[in-house]
């Protein structure tokens, strides 16, 4: 993965205490090389948010450039009120579902049936006579819906109502999606 070209900041930073990480200070303060620093200690775990969330590493290496060059578009509005890297996840959350919701909004409902079972756009891997399923493989069977909630809720630990806000659904619906997508994990693994 490549480094990201940085536009200029947007706005000089606010007074405010960064924690430990003095990199992020001077990266607020415009320097481009802790801008680099930061984006190397925090690249890895951006994209494999983004490519559990998308199912897809080429669109994942994208949503991780998009979320970098973010990141230091708003890294004025970073107040260090939480750990630099857990604003990052959140901002990573957040790309990834507003370019889902854009991807959609460019769709119609019909190409995007997110009911439909999800075989049509699994990637295919042969596995060998008796081998079983990994998990990483079988949350890759699951379709869009319960695949994000899965992901949200048991891999990166958010609770149903930070969800449901975030997908702009009902905690109701999130619970449903879990239960759906374990139910279906459940049923690939054991096969």
């Amino acid at each position: 993965m490549t480094a990201v070209a940085l536009p200029e900041p947007t706005a000089t930073p606010h007074s405010v205490t960064y924690g430990p990480d003095p990199d992020v200070a001077l990266a607020a303060s415009g320097d481009r090389r802790a801008f680099e620093r930061l984006y190397h200690v925090h690249v890895t775990r951006v994209y494999s948010l983004c490519a559990r969330m998308v199912n897809d590493r080429t669109r994942a290496e994208e949503l991780t450039q998009d979320v970098f060059v973010r990141a230091w578009e708003k890294l004025h509005l970073f107040r260090g009120e939480a750990a630099f890297g857990t604003w990052l996840h959140r901002m990573a959350v957040n790309v990834v579902l507003n370019a889902r919701k854009t991807e959609g909004r460019q769709r119609s409902r019909f190409d995007d049936d997110d009911a439909g079972d999800g075989i049509e756009a699994l990637p295919t891997r042969p596995l060998a006579p008796g081998d079983r399923m990994d998990l990483e493989w079988a949350i890759a069977l699951l379709p869009k819906g319960a695949r994000r909630v899965f992901t949200l809720h048991d891999v990166e630990g958010y609770k149903h109502e930070e969800i449901a806000e975030m997908l702009g659904v009902t905690t109701g619906a999130t619970k449903a999606q879990l239960h759906r997508a374990r139910l279906l994990l459940r049923e690939a693994l054991n096969r």
